[in-house]
């Protein structure tokens, strides 16, 4: 066979990687092929080493190496059947230009060529390097919508490649990194793919947040065998009297992952001790369809008959499942030495569909399936196909969909629409129909008269009430929270301020002819910038809507043509001065900042540069620079808090920056120190400071509340290697809890 014959000519190492990662693909894949799929698994592996000549992956691996890979993760984790593992072995050959899409459609049917034509389409965009904030994105996000299983294949190649991410440069991994976290784990997120999205948000801060996530890890596993211990005091008497019921089940505890820790600490401020939810226990019950939901119910009655639960922590997603399909019943109880757990109570089926979502629904064809996501996937490309959407616009009101909760709204008739949590009556006009939206003057909600702003709840009975003479307003804009809604509110109002500018236009041409007045597209633009609009739209308008006086106009144009008389005159009255005599005026430096510390990007010289407020990089630290709009660079931390955000945004104003030579002048920092508030422990860290490091301080300010000290030092260093050991000396201080350094300070 040619997959042999070619593999005796590889290195032991590589002969066994691809074998290995082969056993480990038809192992995962055993449960969903017949003899024949095997033989087009097989055709689609040969045909990639024949085409690929055994290259090298961006990850370093065998390209066949990566695409075994990617088909085990895309059947195993993700759920895909054959015809999705075919493209994910053909993807890396496509891709580059080893095969044509015909001859993968000769080869293998249509199925397959439409979704590699899929992934081709994306990839070509990713080759373009344009901002991901360009029209680009629409184009990508459209490809996705297409077919889920383009979307679902990524999702495989992209978990890949965040796992074998060390091997990539730095650079790489940020950018990689800054893609993950906006797109595809939202994305994993939005179709049930909870493993897959957790996983990803994980290592996504391991390679951003490298400090932080370390020092979560290395928390979770110190406190590893008390929590076990907890964990198992916790189930044992649930345990006992569920198996009194008949009833089939695993009971388990589940750590919660670091990204997700991480988040509660900043969201409620606290330390890592201080996070009470470390961790969720997960029934899981070995039920038939039918009985599925009333032994969900049961088991939640014998949890709490043994430990009190709390009301408000209530989640019931069994009566009516999420729009991803996901199904479970949610309780936060009250367990030993008085502290909160969290229950999750789901079936076998349940459990699936939670972890592997979207593609576990295919396997359960007797189950009534959701069209949650089928809506949600035709909105999408509903908004995509709006040719007057702004890419920029599109990315914010795209993201609000992806990681939302959801109420339920009942019609007049009966029917139910899925909304996301914090939806208006607006929202759910525009839903109904973009007219109705337009027209919208408020909604009897519960048989009581609201307002277009009242936020609609759980189980509301709305009914829409409209008036012919209402129009779309301005603000509404913040009354809307749907990506539905604000794409058709937008474009409803560009309708209007359309024809207000068409209007001021007209007007304004009236006027100046009276005037005896010429216009131009010259003066048009003078207009523009001296009345400080960003657009003549928006100029058009205001003279429509009287906000600009056509008098003030005519001034300014009348003063500019003296002006312009009278430097005709100095011009013509100056000496014409010989070329031969003519001496060069001398040119000034200009102001840079210690360039000699400093490289950025080899193709810009003489770059006036400034180091950033938002996180104060200091020398030593991962950085890159950022074109800033006023002019000049602004040095940034590679792990600056606004750095994921200026990547997906303006990835075409990031320039390569690194430090060089020897650490010169001081750079101003700051950290934070929490300890216990003890006498002479503030004192200690002055004397680390300024007599045992001889570091210049700027500040020291502390507050102390309930036994406990929170303060901040602002000191001046040399380089990162300084300041890491001063952060090291205080947390040796007694009585010292953590020392984490300050992002943004005052200079």
């Amino acid at each position: 066979m040619y997959m042999e014959s070619r593999l005796d000519n590889l290195p032991l190492k590589d002969r066994r990687e691809i074998l290995t990662s082969y056993r480990n693909l038809l192992r995962s894949s055993a449960g969903i092929l017949q003899w024949a799929d095997v033989r087009q698994i097989r055709k689609a592996i040969e045909l990639s080493m024949q085409k690929s000549g055994f290259e090298r992956h961006a990850s370093g691996k065998l390209a066949i190496v990566h695409s075994l890979e990617v088909g085990r993760i895309t059947v195993e984790e993700v759920g895909l059947g054959k015809t999705s593992l075919i493209c994910a072995l053909l993807y890396e050959i496509v891709r580059q230009s080893g095969a044509s899409i015909d001859e993968i459609r000769e080869e293998f049917g249509d199925q397959e060529a439409n979704i590699l034509d899929g992934l081709i389409k994306v990839f070509n965009l990713y080759q373009t390097n344009a901002s991901i904030q360009s029209e680009n994105f629409r184009k990508l996000l459209l490809t996705f919508a297409q077919d889920v299983r383009v979307i679902l294949i990524l999702l495989a190649d992209r978990l890949h490649t965040m796992r074998s991410l060390g091997s990539y440069s730095r650079e790489a991994q940020q950018t990689i990194s800054s893609e993950v976290s906006y797109l595809y784990a939202p994305m994993a997120h939005r179709l049930g793919l909870y493993t897959i999205k957790s996983e990803m948000e994980d290592l996504v801060m391991k390679f951003t947040d490298r400090e932080m996530y370390s020092f979560i890890a290395k928390k979770l596993n110190e406190t590893k065998r008390a929590r076990d211990k907890y964990i198992k005091a916790f189930i044992e008497p649930i345990k006992k009297e569920l198996e009194t019921h008949d009833l089939k089940f695993d009971i388990k505890g589940r750590t919660k992952t670091i990204h997700s820790i991480h988040n509660k600490m900043k969201k409620q401020k606290v330390e890592f001790e201080q996070v009470y939810d470390l961790f969720a226990i997960r029934v899981i019950i070995d039920s038939e369809l039918k009985n599925e939901k009333a032994d969900c119910w049961k088991v939640y009655s014998v949890v709490a008959d043994k430990y009190q639960p709390n009301p408000r922590r209530m989640r019931d997603w069994l009566s009516v499942p999420k729009s991803n399909g996901y199904e479970s019943l949610h309780t936060t109880v009250l367990g030993p030495e008085k502290k909160w757990v969290e229950v999750q109570i789901r079936s076998k089926r349940m459990d699936e569909i939670a972890e592997r979502g979207l593609a576990a629904h295919w396997k359960y064809k007797g189950v009534k399936g959701d069209r949650g996501l089928d809506l949600w996937l035709e909105n999408i490309r509903d908004v995509l196909e709006n040719p007057e959407l702004n890419a920029i616009d599109f990315i914010d009101d795209f993201k609000l969909n992806l990681y939302d909760e959801e109420v339920f709204i009942f019609t007049p008739k009966g029917d139910l629409i899925r909304l996301p949590k914090g939806a208006t009556v607006l929202d759910f006009a525009f839903d109904i129909h973009s007219e109705v939206g337009k027209k919208c003057s408020g909604a009897k909600v519960n048989n009581k008269n609201v307002s277009i702003k009242h936020v609609l709840q759980n189980g509301d009975h709305v009914e829409i009430l409209t008036t012919s003479t209402q129009v779309p307003k301005q603000d509404w804009l913040s009354v809307v929270i749907t990506s539905r809604a604000k794409t058709k509110l937008k474009q409803a109002l560009r309708e209007i301020q359309y024809k207000e500018s068409e209007i001021g236009r007209e007007t304004l041409v009236r006027r100046l002819k009276n005037w005896k007045i010429d216009i131009n597209d010259q003066l048009i633009g003078q207009l523009v910038k001296h009345f400080k609009y960003k657009s003549v739209h928006d100029f058009f308008r205001d003279i429509a809507i009287e906000k600009i006086d056509v008098v003030a106009i005519k001034e300014f144009i009348q003063s500019q043509t003296r002006k312009d008389n009278e430097r005709d005159q100095a011009e013509s009255a100056q000496t014409i001065r010989s070329a031969e005599n003519f001496i060069s005026p001398p040119v000034e430096e200009a102001d840079s900042t210690d360039g000699e510390v400093l490289l950025i990007d080899k193709s810009l010289t003489n770059v006036d540069y400034k180091l950033a407020r938002c996180c104060n990089p200091i020398f030593g630290d991962d950085i890159f620079g950022f074109v800033a709009v006023s002019g000049g660079i602004r040095i940034h931390r590679a792990n600056c808090p606004n750095a994921p955000d200026m990547l997906k945004k303006y990835s075409y104003r990031i320039v390569k920056a690194q430090w060089t030579g020897e650490a010169s002048g001081n750079y101003l920092t700051a950290v934070k120190v929490v300890g216990e508030d003890d006498i002479g422990i503030v004192s200690n860290i002055s004397q680390i400071i300024s007599k045992e490091l001889k570091i210049k301080m700027r500040a020291i300010t502390v507050e102390s509340h309930e036994g406990l000290f929170e303060g901040t030092v602002s000191v001046f260093v040399n380089n990162n290697q300084i300041l890491n050991t001063l952060i090291k000396k205080i947390k040796a201080v007694r009585g010292v809890l953590s020392v984490s350094r300050i992002d943004g300070i005052d200079r």
